[in-house]
């Protein structure tokens, strides 16, 4: 499973997450681990309710910083970090992040209050805005939450959640803040460079299973994690991707769409049934080249047998497919996996299958978190990566994308 912080393309980028009084608040020490493991800088501001929960103490041991707290600190409140607090999110920060949003912080931000630090901050941010609301199902239905929640849609606030399960009180509905994970990639994605914004992207990935009796399969060990990573990339960049997923294939984030399959008849039909309206088609899956021809009458038993003849079969190919139906402007992009030289083999699948780029990997990569690529373009070009994680050399394949 891939998680936020194994994208670790986010040095320089900065969040502020603001945290008021509910909980969910128990849940903002993964999330500053997750934004501050990609890189990203984070600063925090607690409301006073948000304080009962966890200290700025607990926020600042796990690297945030500054963390604020009242606007006005009491006497025994530790001093302001900066005078101009209130401002200071707005100059140094990429995206504000508010989790939990309980119903007073939405409805605060929703009529232009400012009468403590984090909605002073709120109203002072340009930049994208990410919420997440957390609070019991009744206040969260209420016609006034309602109202307020799409009057900060319409303003480009972007809300993540909340999710139905129980809450603190023990009453069950749509109330519960979104999971950490869920939260982390809305905020990544609302600090990248969004240098695929609007790009469509078709992505193939993982095994396919090709049935010969009905406990019986024919597949490869491929763990779908190449394809994801790259799927999670380009749509951090802003793309619109649809994946479709052989089976065991990795969890995505929601925004991504997913069409997950058996067989490469399967995956065959899907990628070619998405491709006349994708920009760029990355196929990342492990296909298998043939299928066996099924047993006809149930589980196959062993019964006395020293030995067992299959009789394989074709199945489509899902590359050759794609290269042979695309239209003006649609850049392709297949994957090798050689037990012999990579390169040898990307080379000869780049003329075959009219592709614009391939990637070529030993298959000693599948089910691995590492992967060591040569890739080999139309235009000539040839690069050699040593092994990386796979989510950074599906960083760098985007990054190529571009030269297409």
């Amino acid at each position: 499973m891939l998680r936020p912080a194994d994208f670790r393309h986010f040095t320089g980028r900065r969040a502020h997450l603001g945290l008021s009084g509910s909980v969910a608040c128990l849940k903002a020490a993964s999330l500053v681990r997750e934004l501050i493991g990609a890189g990203a800088s984070v600063g925090a501001t607690l409301t006073r309710a948000a304080s009962r929960f966890v200290t700025p103490l607990s926020l600042e041991a796990l690297g945030a910083a500054p963390v604020y707290g009242a606007m006005y600190p009491e006497a025994g409140d530790p001093p302001a970090p900066d005078i101009y607090g209130h401002l200071e999110p707005a100059q140094n920060a990429d995206c504000l992040v508010i989790a939990p949003a309980t119903a007073n912080v939405l409805a605060k931000l929703a009529h232009g209050l400012a009468d403590d630090m984090l909605s002073a901050q709120a109203l002072a941010f340009g930049g994208p805005v990410v919420a997440a609301p957390a609070m019991n199902p009744r206040m969260w239905d209420a016609p006034a939450t309602r109202e307020n929640v799409a009057k900060l849609a319409s303003r480009g606030v972007i809300l993540v959640g909340p999710v139905a399960g129980g809450v603190a009180c023990g009453e069950e509905g749509a109330g519960r803040m979104a999971e950490v994970e869920a939260i982390a990639w809305t905020v990544l994605r609302a600090m990248a460079s969004r240098d695929l914004d609007g790009t469509r992207v078709l992505l193939t990935m993982g095994p396919t299973r090709e049935w010969f009796d009905p406990v019986r399969f024919w597949s490869n060990p491929s763990s779908g994690t190449m394809g994801a990573a790259l799927a999670v990339s380009a749509w951090l960049r802003g793309a619109r991707v649809t994946a479709v997923c052989g089976p065991g294939c990795p969890s995505l984030p929601e925004g991504i769409d997913r069409v997950d399959v058996e067989t490469a008849r399967d995956m065959h039909k899907a990628a070619t049934d998405l491709w006349p309206e994708a920009d760029v088609g990355v196929c990342a899956a492990a296909v298998a080249d043939f299928r066996p021809r099924p047993h006809e009458g149930g589980k196959l038993k062993k019964a006395g047998r020293s030995e067992l003849e299959l009789t394989l079969e074709a199945n489509p190919d899902v590359l050759a497919s794609l290269g042979g139906s695309r239209r003006e402007g649609q850049k392709l992009v297949g994957f090798a996996a050689e037990s012999g030289d990579p390169a040898a083999g990307a080379r000869d699948k780049l003329q075959r299958k009219g592709c614009d780029m391939v990637v070529g990997n030993a298959v000693s990569a599948f089910g691995s978190a590492d992967n060591a690529v040569v890739l080999v373009d139309g235009h000539g070009r040839v690069e050699q990566w040593p092994s990386l994680p796979k989510t950074e050399v599906a960083w760098r394949i985007w990054d190529h994308v571009s030269l297409l």
